[in-house]
């Protein structure tokens, strides 16, 4: 039986995806009401078009070339990285609440849509292109595109980032969570983890609990699943021979992120300080 916490593509192009606060909640928690995430897989020429509503949206140029109008605004071709595990920094498009968008393929492409509620705080804009920055050590290692994290003021709510796992290695580990809304010691942030595996034929491992058990689910997401973290721990691995990209939207009553340990394993992120 698969979990309610797994999402797969509902088609192989066009709208992949459309994980909305309502649909997210079905099965998952009466609490969830910040994160929402879309896809989309656009051949050459076809279009997409969304209000945003009351809420923001980052697009996320994950591979290919699209032509951005948001806001009213012209942003012109957006995208270069033709294959996400090119690994280089991605392009990406900020549109505040009250706002339309359109994105037009100039080549093959996916777009990842990550939303929350907006305040009407930031105009639209292109995103300045993330450095790559690596955390962990040994088989902890990752490698990271900050996209949007709270050292950057340009969303309201919403905070995103892109993780490259080598095959072989763990990742969102040591095992943590950010499920209770207690700033400065931890914030209450849903997530959502679109996976991405090379080869693509391959397989990752993510499990999503609770310490006193109330939720233990693991699954082993494909190329383009979606996994989601309604609270808890939530580590992942990438097994040997593929390797693992996610990208991450995370969103909650404060845009910050603070997290605690599992406390079992707090001894090895403390070690590897």
């Amino acid at each position: 039986m698969t979990s309610p916490l797994l999402r797969k593509p509902v088609a192989d192009t066009g709208r992949i995806h459309a994980i909305t606060v309502d649909g997210a909640r079905s099965g998952l928690s009466p609490d969830w009401g910040y994160v929402g995430f879309t896809c989309y897989r656009l051949e050459p020429g076809e279009a997409v078009s969304e209000a945003t509503g009351d809420r923001e949206a980052i697009l996320v140029m994950v591979e290919g070339k699209a032509r951005i109008v948001a806001a009213g605004r012209d942003f012109g071709e957006q995208g270069d990285r033709m294959n996400v595990f090119d690994k280089t920094p991605p392009h990406s498009v900020y549109v505040p609440n009250g706002a339309d968008w359109t994105a037009t393929a100039t080549t093959g492409c996916t777009i990842g849509v990550c939303t929350a509620p907006g305040h009407g705080g930031h105009a639209a804009r292109v995103l300045p292109r993330p450095g790559m920055v690596t955390r962990g050590k040994g088989a902890n290692t990752r490698h990271i595109h900050n996209i949007a994290m709270e050292d950057a003021d340009v969303a309201d709510s919403l905070l995103v980032t892109e993780v490259f796992t080598p095959q072989g290695n763990w990742s969102s580990y040591p095992p943590h969570r950010h499920d209770e809304d207690d700033f400065p010691n931890m914030t209450y942030l849903e997530e959502t983890y679109y996976h991405r595996l090379n080869p693509p034929q391959g397989y990752g491992h993510q499990r999503v609990f609770t310490e006193d058990g109330s939720l233990d689910e693991t699954m082993s997401p494909a190329n383009h699943d979606v996994v989601l973290v309604p609270r808890g721990h939530h580590p992942c691995a990438a097994p040997y021979g593929y390797e693992m990209y996610y990208l991450n939207v995370m969103a909650g009553p404060r845009r910050n992120w603070r997290f605690r340990n599992h406390p079992d394993h707090d001894w090895i992120f403390k070690r590897d300080q």
